[in-house]
This record gives structure tokens, C-alpha cells and sequence, in this order.
């Protein structure tokens, strides 16, 4: 491991440990990692499986071989000097030995999810992976350990959801991840009872429609706020939205900016 990228490690847990806010908008290949490092305020980038994944043709959930998912990361980590997290999806099969090979073409942080495995498997697994990260050469690795009871949460009580997130929560936390994942469309109440049971910047969230404004998350103690799918959906609409317009006889807006 090179020292800048020990540097951009502990940069990136810095980020997630400032009362500030971090939002990093998911990036799927060189092109959009380079568009969103030059915006300034941009601080970190996070890679979106889900939109690499679609972008070679493979529907999101592992489906994907590895290989071309840590490939297209490699893109990603040489397009920028930012710091880089990746979303590793469940492991492949083998999370630590994945991370492994994230850290080897530069990544420095990682979301993986649970996919409501038993708990103590579930744990067990984000230590192996601190382990794998720690002995790469990599202490400061940012595992962003993600638990999926809101997203499968189907007609569950409300109450019980949060319970088991904040359950599966602090034990990942004790696990070794510097921070954890609740997707999901979740009121700032629930925002709010995860931060006082986990501490402030412990907590990572998706920024999708419905989730409270990012002043109140904040102001809750929330630690980075990520947009997953969101963003590539946001461009293929525009893609969308320009041959619409061809096809009723517009053009390309007078506002497009040459990005590439």
C-alpha cells in the first residue's frame, strides 16, 4: 500500500467523523467519477454496484463476476486523487478476500451488506473484513456495514424494525466498522433514535425521495448521507428526456456543459 493511499484512508474516516455532513453522489466508471470529483464541495467518491453493474449489463445483486466489478472500481480509484469507497454488495461470496482485492487497486473504504443473515454471522463477517483491511496494510479502512431490515423490512412492525437495526447496528459497530448503513425511507424519528442508540457520525444513510432535508440530518448527528442508484437513474432521465425532445423535433438544451 503507497502512503497516499494511507493518507486518503484516514482522510476519508475523518470525513466521517466531522460534525459536517459528508454526501459523496455514487459514481459508476471514470467518466462520472471524474465529472464529480471536479465539482467543487466534493470531498470523497462512492462507487454504486447497483449502477455498475447495470452499466455492463447485469441486473444489481451479485449477479456481476467479481473480477469486472473490482475492474470497474479500478477505474474509478484512477480517475481521481479523492479518497474512494466501494460498494461491495454482500462479499461475493467472500467479503474479506473481496475487500482484499478492493484495497489492491487503491479503494479505501467499503459498504457491505448484510442481507439479513444471522447476526453473529453477519458480525463475524465485518470482522473478518476489518482483519483482512488491518492486515493489508490498511487500519483506518472505513467499513460502512450495512444492515438491509428497512429495505426487506415488508409488513413488519415499524417498531420492531428499528429494534433489530440498531441490534444488528451496534454489533457490527463492536465488530470493528467505523460506521453503519440503514437504507431506507426513514423519518427523522428513526433517524434520530438510531443516532442516540449508536453515537453521532456512526450513522450513514441513502439520500432518496422522502428522506428528511440534509440540514436536519446533520443536525442529528447523521455521519454521510450517500445517493446509491439515484444518481445514474438521474442521468438516464436526462438521457431519456433529450431523445424525447429529438423526437419531437427539439435538441440538446443550450446549457449542456462538454464534461468529457
Amino acid at each position: 500500500m503507497s502512503s497516499s493511499q494511507s493518507d486518503r484512508a484516514r482522510e476519508l474516516l475523518r470525513l466521517h467523523r466531522d460534525p459536517a455532513l459528508l454526501t459523496v453522489v455514487n459514481v459508476w466508471d471514470a467518466i462520472t467519477a471524474k465529472v464529480v470529483a471536479d465539482i467543487p464541495g466534493t470531498k470523497a467518491l462512492a462507487t454504486a454496484s447497483h449502477s455498475i453493474a447495470a452499466s455492463r449489463g447485469y441486473p444489481d445483486g451479485e449477479v456481476i463476476p467479481v473480477a469486472e466489478m473490482i475492474a470497474e472500481v479500478k477505474n474509478i480509484v484512477d480517475a481521481t486523487d479523492l479518497p474512494v469507497t466501494a460498494d461491495l454488495e454482500g462479499g461475493y461470496g467472500d467479503a474479506a478476500d473481496t475487500v482484499r482485492r478492493a484495497i489492491a487497486v487503491g479503494v479505501v473504504g467499503a459498504n457491505l451488506e448484510d442481507q439479513v443473515k444471522p447476526i453473529t454471522e453477519a458480525a463475524a463477517q465485518v470482522a473478518a473484513v476489518i482483519a483482512a483491511a488491518a492486515a493489508e496494510g490498511v487500519p483506518d479502512f472505513v467499513l460502512n456495514a450495512r444492515t438491509d431490515v428497512f429495505v426487506k423490512a415488508g409488513d413488519r412492525d415499524p417498531a420492531e424494525v428499528l429494534a433489530d437495526a440498531i441490534e444488528r447496528s451496534r454489533a457490527y459497530l463492536d465488530a470493528g466498522a467505523p460506521v453503519v448503513f440503514v437504507p431506507g425511507r426513514l423519518t427523522i424519528d428513526q433517524v434520530n433514535a438510531l443516532v442516540d442508540a449508536l453515537g453521532p457520525q456512526r450513522l450513514t444513510l441513502i439520500g432518496i425521495p422522502g428522506t428528511p432535508p440534509l440540514a436536519d440530518l446533520e443536525k442529528a448527528g447523521v455521519a454521510r448521507v450517500s445517493f446509491g442508484p439515484l444518481s445514474q437513474r438521474v442521468a438516464l432521465t436526462a438521457l431519456a428526456e433529450l431523445v424525447e425532445s429529438i423526437h419531437q423535433g427539439g435538441g440538446v438544451p443550450e446549457d449542456t456543459r462538454p464534461l468529457n
